[in-house]
């Protein structure tokens, strides 16, 4: 069977076109993340992949649950669930989701990126790091802080493919390795 990403993105383009030409990125972004939640559920999960319920039965209760979730799904993100249903991939919400925020993001040439470090990062530093990575990688970064405390100091960049690790324990790490070398 194919790789989930490889289904998936068909309808995360069509999804994105629908989107891009409607000015309607955010409330797609909004409906395919609390979707892609619903899916992850594991009761809901057996009812989407349970062969004895009906494909327009599995795209009712997906609407339904989302209408209590707080998002009553308009009648194009109805459609979309109907044809998921219909194809039986309804399980690649989460897969769908995530292609559609890459699609947007490039379109929005924005880069999010993570920050984690072994001590705090005061909101002036955050700035500091993400000015640089914008004249770098000449994207609009929105900068993530966590804080890891499995780290002995420095810090850990990831923005895309690109990591950037400062840490003292990589620092360590080849230390030790030039030393058994």
């Amino acid at each position: 069977m194919a790789e989930k990403s490889t289904l998936a993105r068909p309808y995360a383009r069509a999804v994105f076109e629908l989107a891009r030409d409607k000015g309607a990125f955010d409330r797609w972004s909004k409906t395919l993340s609390l979707l892609s939640a619903l899916s992850a559920d594991k009761s809901v999960q057996a009812m989407l992949s349970s062969p004895k319920a009906a494909p327009a039965v599995r795209a009712e209760v997906l609407a339904e649950l989302a209408g209590k979730a707080g998002e009553k799904l308009d009648p194009q993100a109805r459609n979309f669930v109907a044809l998921l249903s219909e194809n039986r991939r309804l399980t690649l919400l989460p897969e769908i989701a995530a292609d559609y925020e890459r699609l947007r993001a490039e379109a929005e040439n924005t880069l999010e990126v993570e920050i984690a470090a072994a001590m705090p990062v005061d909101a002036a530093e955050q700035k500091l790091i993400a000015d640089a990575l914008h004249k770098k990688l000449g994207r609009k970064i929105t900068l993530k802080y966590v804080q890891d405390k499995t780290l002995i100091g420095g810090a850990v960049i990831r923005a895309g493919d690109l990591v950037i690790d400062g840490s003292v324990r990589e620092k360590l790490g080849r230390l030790a390795a030039s030393l058994i070398n």
